[in-house]
């Protein structure tokens, strides 16, 4: 088996390897970026196979097979397929790259403060991709490996998207057992599996949905599938932890069955399923108390057949006259019912007037001027404000290379919706330092691999300079300010090892006994400046006077 590729490694001299994303008994998953669409961020996934004699020729027919089957996923949320590539006897798929959170993620955040996925979130997920799975179910295509590792919530307001097709699993299983008549189970989450996948490795459509309920009762529950079936019963347990609609716990249970045959048999039933719960839950009318007369047409009256044994003919009830058959007492009821409505209403009437008149009302004096009221001006209510639609800015990742010490400048422009993102790879104990020119209205973050802030003061910035922690991929951010529309930028990156210097010893004197020197007593000497010529002393003859020279004779 070959060993793993290295970050920062290109493929077909187009795709730069920025990590390693995952790596399974059959395949391995990098992210990386495509050097020929702006350094846009793209998957990489490496099916690892066992080499032998003839697996060449073999692998290059499974490998187009698979290739073929994974273009012909077109919906928006699959993940879209670009291409298949060979490089160093290596088998490569390239796809879409999609920034967001796993289910798995987000399910941790929500334990992490003591909380879990709702029936209604739960419920909206299964209707979000029980059209997924109908599609890919209805081109022969099964994804053999639902969990919520699997199931990405994108950034932005769009529905979640299914990834990790096993397909590639089933690649490499052929091609170690290619004389194999019994298929061999290729899951990796196991707790997410039906029997009959892990038994043989058949998966049908009824397989995906199977997994699909389990991953719903874990995202329910907060539980793992291990916690929640029961093994020796073979039946999940599900309920005793969460309550929910009991509808949609037996639509649940019935994907969940551990037979085949018992569950549903496509996602549209399961679709139906959920819909029929809610179309059943009719509001009751009120019924009313008041006892009402039905104003019709009587029935039809209806014969009842004499035997020959009866004397007298059996008159039906229903032949029985009543008072409301007659036209002329209908017609005296409706009269009177008029007359006493339109008394009524008289008395009524005068009622009122009559308290009016007794009770007249009272209005105080007014002890204050009145205004003067030139028309009355019905006051406009003022319009409110429409909420502005925040606008998501736009993420550009572009990559730099430094092999320390180097240092590069890069100038480029950035508008107000922008975010510019520079991957760096870098090593631990290299020294970063970058820089943005002042003025310019950006600053820049350094955050890891992960999108965290390495330090507490690499946050909007305008120059950084530190120790990297760990060997991985650094990401220099530049963000604009709000009040920025369009700025121009010159950003300085640095990488260098720094050099720490080595302490010397200073060598260290041992005090001696100093030998007093005894100090000679020096003659004075006169007083001689030498910028003033001697004076020339005459001789006027004597004892101890001795010419030098003779005198001049005169």
């Amino acid at each position: 088996m070959q060993a793993p590729i290295t970050v920062g490694s290109i493929l077909q001299n187009r795709y730069w390897i920025v990590e390693t994303l995952a790596e399974g008994e059959f395949d391995r998953t990098y992210l990386a970026e495509d050097q020929r669409r702006f350094n846009e961020l793209c998957i990489i996934k490496e099916l690892i196979s066992v080499p032998g004699s003839d697996a060449g020729e073999k692998a290059q027919a499974v490998f187009q097979e698979e290739a073929e089957i994974l273009y012909q996923i077109n919906h928006p949320q699959v993940p879209e397929f670009r291409e298949r590539f060979q490089e160093d006897q290596r088998l490569f798929l390239v796809e879409d790259y999609i920034p967001g959170q796993s289910y798995r993620t987000l399910l941790s955040q929500r334990l992490g403060v003591g909380e879990t996925f709702t029936e209604p979130e739960v419920l909206q997920l299964i209707r979000w991709l029980l059209p997924v799975l109908d599609h890919i179910h209805s081109q022969g295509i099964i994804h053999r490996d639902i969990s919520p590792d699997n199931i990405i919530l994108p950034d932005g307001d769009r529905p979640p998207v299914l990834i990790n097709f096993a397909i590639g699993k089933e690649l490499t299983t052929r091609l170690q057992f290619p004389d194999s008549t019994t298929p061999v189970a290729t899951v990796n989450n196991l707790g997410f599996a039906p029997s009959e996948q892990i038994e043989s490795g058949l998966a049908y459509p009824h397989s995906d949905l199977y997994a699909l309920a389990v991953t719903a009762i874990v995202l329910l529950t907060g539980k793992e599938p291990s916690d929640l079936f029961n093994s020796s019963q073979l039946s999940w347990n599900w309920q005793q932890w969460v309550k929910v609609n009991p509808q949609f716990a037996q639509v649940i249970n019935r994907m969940l069955n551990h037979l085949p045959g018992d569950r549903f048999a496509s996602a549209t039933d399961v679709m139906k399923a959920l819909e029929t719960p809610e179309k059943r839950r009719i509001p009751t009318p009120e019924v009313s108390q008041l006892q009402t007369i039905a104003i019709s047409h009587p029935p039809e009256p209806v014969t009842t057949p004499v035997s020959s044994d009866q004397s007298e003919p059996v008159i039906p009830l229903s032949q029985s006259r009543s008072i409301l058959d007659n036209p002329l007492a209908l017609g005296a009821i409706s009269a009177a019912v008029i007359i006493l409505t339109g008394v009524g209403s008289w008395i009524l009437v005068s009622f009122i007037r009559t308290n009016s008149i007794e009770s007249p009302q009272v209005i105080p004096p007014q002890t204050f001027p009145s205004p003067i009221v030139t028309g009355e001006e019905t006051p406009t209510p003022e319009p409110t404000p429409e909420p502005t639609p925040t606008v998501e800015p736009v993420i550009l990742s572009k990559r730099l290379n430094l092999n320390p010490p180097e240092t590069t400048t890069v100038e480029d422009t950035i508008t107000e919706n922008q975010i510019v993102q520079y991957r760096l790879p870098g090593e631990a104990g290299e020294k970063l330092t970058v820089s943005i020119e002042p003025g310019s209205g950006i600053l820049l973050t350094i955050l890891d691999e992960n999108q965290q802030l390495i330090e507490t003061n690499a946050e909007e910035v305008i120059t950084y300079t530190g120790i990297l922690p760990v060997t991985g991929i650094y990401i220099i951010q530049l963000t604009p300010q709000p009040e920025i529309a369009a700025s121009e930028y010159s950003l300085n990156v640095t990488l260098e090892i720094p050099v720490i210097p080595t302490p010397t010893e200073t060598p260290t004197e041992t005090p001696t006994e100093e030998t007093p020197v005894e100090e000679t007593p020096t003659e004075e000497t006169p007083f001689f400046n030498p910028t003033v010529p001697p004076i020339p002393v005459p001789d006027f003859g004597g004892e101890n006077n001795t010419p030098t020279e003779e005198p001049p004779r005169l």
